[in-house]
């Protein structure tokens, strides 16, 4: 057993088979040893490396036959023809590769893993849940509009009876509006059964179901504009819409979400 420089214990007397280091001068060609190779052949048959060899058999022995390890490199494949691979140098011998000590990260391209934005609360219904858009007159929503002083606003008068009227959010599109047999629009949410608030569009604002039962809305343009909890929609932006949200349009219309079981 060698001793290389740095105090290992090693089976090889050429390198080292912990470290590789070379131990003493560089080892000579003798008997049994395979030029090719650079290995000693050891007793059984195998190398003083620890390999197995492979060899050919000439007249029931295997002297003078050409050793070769039976493995390959693990780092770039190439077949194993010594303790260090002759394309890449790995050092077969070295121990097995431990956890990775902590230290700077090297330099270069940075690949982020994807993000998955969390859910949020209350916008997707649970299974079983059923969705409802509320109608109703809002009077401070219409107070908001008189004070803005539109052109039509003074001849407008918020109605004296108003029921509240829910319609089943049922199918992946429900459009709002007004029916008009002429334009062949027939709105799921229809707003124009008295008391009707003419400033509602024939399609004002559809609402759009998602696969995971969250909800959204967009205004394709209406005339008037859309409101959602109190910020104008931009036209044609569809706008993810919760439980509870509020939906204002026309002169007076509120629309409210509900999401129930």
């Amino acid at each position: 057993m060698a001793t290389c420089p740095s105090g290992h214990q090693s089976a090889s007397d050429d390198f080292c088979d912990v470290c590789g280091v070379l131990i003493g001068a560089a080892p000579s060609l003798g008997p049994g040893l395979d030029p090719d190779a650079g290995q000693a052949a050891a007793p059984g048959g195998g190398t003083a490396g620890g390999g197995t060899a492979g060899a050919a058999e000439t007249d029931g022995t295997v002297a003078g036959a050409a050793l070769r390890w039976s493995e390959s490199c693990p780092v770039c494949g190439t077949p194993r023809d010594g303790q260090f691979c002759e394309s890449c140098g790995h050092n077969f011998s070295a121990p097995a590769a431990g956890p990775v000590p902590a230290g700077p990260v090297p330099a270069g391209p940075v690949t982020a893993a994807p993000v998955t934005a969390a859910p949020v609360p209350g916008s997707a219904a649970p299974a079983g849940a059923a969705w409802t858009a509320v109608v109703s007159a809002d009077r401070a929503y219409y107070d908001s509009i008189q004070a803005a002083g539109g052109p039509d606003a003074a001849g407008i008068e918020f109605p004296a009876y108003c029921p509240l009227r829910r319609f089943p959010l049922d199918r992946a599109e429900i459009r709002i509006g007004r029916h008009s047999a002429t334009s062949g629009i027939f709105p799921e949410i229809d707003l124009s059964v008295a008391p009707a608030d003419p400033g509602i569009s024939r399609l004002h604002a559809v609402l759009l179901r998602a696969a995971d039962g969250s909800w959204a809305i967009v205004d394709p343009g209406s005339a008037n504009g859309t409101l959602l909890n109190g910020s104008e929609l931009t036209p044609g932006q569809v706008v993810p819409v919760r439980d509870g949200d509020r939906i204002h349009l026309g002169a007076w219309t509120e629309l409210r979400l509900s999401c129930g079981t």
